[in-house]
């Protein structure tokens, strides 16, 4: 039975690591969406702004990660 925790855990730890990466990863989408949809920017500036905000929550969060196990 604990093989079995232990893997589910590993699985969902694969998928949600870090949960204020994913939190952050939904807002920006919504709110990119919703400039789209409501404010009428156009498809491809919305993109543009997604990816940029995707590389800089992905850097944030790796440089809280690292910053983390360097203090350990």
């Amino acid at each position: 039975m604990n093989i079995l925790r232990t893997t589910i855990q590993e699985l969902i730890g694969m998928f949600i690591d870090d949960g204020a990466l994913a939190l952050w990863s939904i807002v920006l989408i919504g709110l990119i969406a919703a400039a789209v949809e409501f404010v009428g920017l156009s498809g491809f500036a919305g993109g543009i702004l997604l990816l940029a905000g995707c590389i800089l929550i992905l850097a944030e969060s790796t440089y809280r990660a690292a910053k983390k196990k360097v203090r350990r």
